[in-house]
């Protein structure tokens, strides 16, 4: 991905080196200068350490957020499985496995949250990708979350994934790379 986006003109500011790793899916931008970084199996201590340091050099703060166990370390649970923002102000959020400092920091932010069901959770609910403020696209059979989504004012656009998102476990957050956002 680095080569392809230098390619493109993306200036690449640092890589993680030795021990260190971090994963897309824990890396959750909450404005300009906050980015939310999930501390779970996927991304270690170091790669919170050197994406502080790179981070910080530009003037963001990196706020940890620590994940449950769940099902362990063979689930593929990123911060993005549990919250999506869809708006500048809005997040669609699973709350039984968020932490309860985000969850406040969130609220203190002034963020709305779209709560997903627990039988929605394991069909991707919380998974939404944000094409444009308020404009989302969503795993079809999701209709809790859906209404939810559009009485919060946003428009919502699904899609099947019975064999790429739910066989494959990736849902539109993690079969996409946003370079840039709105």
């Amino acid at each position: 991905m680095a080569r392809r986006f230098q390619e493109i003109g993306v200036p690449i500011l640092a890589e993680l080196r030795g021990e260190a790793t971090a994963e897309g899916g824990d890396l959750l931008w909450l404005d300009s200068r906050t980015l939310a970084v999930g501390q779970g199996f996927r991304t270690n201590a170091e790669g919170l350490r050197q994406l502080r340091e790179v981070m910080g050099g530009i003037g963001v703060d990196v706020l940890p957020v620590e994940l449950p166990y769940f099902t362990g370390p063979e689930a593929c649970l990123h911060l993005l499985s549990l919250i999506s923002l869809v708006d500048h102000d809005l997040a669609v959020v699973y709350p039984p496995l968020l932490p309860v400092p985000f969850w406040k920091t969130l609220r203190e932010r002034g963020f709305r949250m779209v709560e997903v069901p627990e039988e929605e959770f394991p069909t991707m609910g919380p998974n939404v990708l944000a094409l444009a403020p308020g404009r989302c696209l969503m795993l079809e059979g999701n209709p809790v979350t859906r209404r939810r989504l559009e009485e919060a004012g946003c428009e919502v656009v699904t899609y099947r994934g019975r064999e790429i998102s739910l066989k494959a476990e990736g849902g539109p957050t993690c079969l996409t790379r946003p370079i840039w956002r709105l």
